[in-house]
This record gives structure tokens, sequence and C-alpha cells, in this order.
């Protein structure tokens, strides 16, 4: 074939192909989509901190293996069911700790899991290894003798008070806005509920569910309670009391 010819033959060729060409077809492919952004997945309203001190810490007062379980199981579980809870339920979002359980008589969740999630984090801020707790303040024995008559009989009564909770619970030395009082409050109740019988500023609590106490004590609370005040933080102790108090 001449040279003309075949350049003429490749004009109508490639005039015919044109629609469906390279340029054609990409003009008429569909765009992708661009990728869509990955769902923002909301923090959790409330998260569960570390012990403030290696979970040995405590021994031989409290044990490691206790304080793992105690911690790491219990009150974890209580935080994930909290969360949960808060973010199934839209009036309870976007609420402090503190204002869960000042409504705790009309929720189940705020009474049981934010109160479970309060009290065991205030405990373990209340406790420090034997010899790092320091000493209760002049201003806070002054309070005890005057309210209770001597150091003596205020350790006695809030023994007394731990021991007799019946079931599970926890026992308290909170300021009522002129006075120290010692109570007990079931399961996960606190002072700081609507409901509470007594309500006050906590200062010291020690948990009184078996499983705070078990491993070592087997059933014998009252033991535990005599043996806990070696490791209490009275640092901490003197300083909530300063500040409800003060």
């Amino acid at each position: 074939m001449q040279p003309r010819a075949l350049a003429l033959t490749l004009a109508v060729t490639l005039a015919t192909l044109a629609p469906c060409g390279g340029a054609a077809l990409a003009a008429d492919a569909p765009v992708p989509a661009p990728a869509a952004a990955p769902a923002q997945v909301p923090a959790p309203a409330f998260t569960l901190a570390p012990l403030p001190y290696p979970a040995d810490a405590l021994a031989p007062v409290i044990d490691k293996a206790t304080m793992e379980i105690h911690h790491d199981r219990h009150h974890a579980g209580y935080v994930k069911a909290l969360n949960e809870a808060v973010a199934a339920t839209p009036e309870l979002q976007g609420k402090t700790l503190e204002a869960l359980l000042a409504g705790a008589s009309k929720s189940t969740a705020a009474r049981n899991l934010g109160g479970g999630h309060y009290n065991h984090t205030l405990f373990w801020t209340l406790m420090a290894p034997v010899g790092q707790g320091g000493e209760p303040s002049a201003a806070l024995k002054t309070q005890i003798d005057k309210d209770f008559g001597s150091w003596d009989a205020f350790t006695k009564a809030f023994e007394e008070a731990g021991l007799k909770r019946f079931g599970s619970g926890w026992v308290w030395l909170v300021w009522t806005g002129d006075k120290l009082r010692i109570i007990s409050t079931p399961n996960q109740d606190n002072p700081l509920m609507d409901l509470a019988e007594v309500k006050g500023k906590p200062i010291l609590t020690n948990d009184v569910w078996e499983h705070a106490y078990y491993l070592k004590h087997q059933n014998k609370r009252g033991d535990y309670l005599k043996g806990w005040w070696p490791v209490v933080n009275w640092n901490r102790v003197n300083g909530l009391f300063d500040a409800a108090a003060g």
C-alpha cells in the first residue's frame, strides 16, 4: 500500500474509534466517590485511673492479688458499665460524676455504677504504703476528740460501723457542716447522693465488700478493719478535712 493511502486508512480508523477511545472513556467513566472519613468514636465519659502506687505496695496489709483483682476487674467493670449506660442514656450525658451522684435517686446507673466509680477512685487515694501516709493533723485530731471523745473511741466506732454493715457497702467519716460523723452505706451508695440518709463531705472511707479483703481475711471483716489503719493516707485525709471544714 502506498504511504498516502496508508495514512488515509489510519485516519479513518482513528476517527471511527474515537467515541470509544481513551479520551471518551475517561470522560464517560464514573468518578469514584471520595473515601468516607473514619467514623469518630466518642471518647468514654469516664476513665479508670491507675493505682497511685504499685499493686503490691500495701502488703502485707492488703496483698497484691487482692489489689489487682479489686482495681483491674471490679473497679474497671464499674467504669465500663457506667460509660455504656451514659452512652445509651441522653439525660446522663455531659454530666460530671458528682452531678450524677446528686441525681442518684433518679438513675440506677448513676447510683450503682457512678457510685462504684466514685467510691473506688476516692478509696485508692486514701491509702499509701506503710510509713508513707503521714499522721493525722492537729486540727483533725482536735475535731475527732471533740466529736468522738478520743482517738481510740473514733477508731473503734469506725471499725464497728464497718463490721455492722449488713452485706456489702462502705464505712465513712464525713463532715456534715459542723461536725464529723461516722456512717455506713449499702452497696455503692455514698454521702454525696441525694438519697443518702446522712449527707456530708467524705473525709475517709473503707470498702467492706468481701472482694476488698476476702483473699487474705476470708470472712473475718473485723480483722481487716482493725488491720487497715497502717495504710491510711493521712496526708490525703487531712487535706479533705481542711477543704471541707475550712
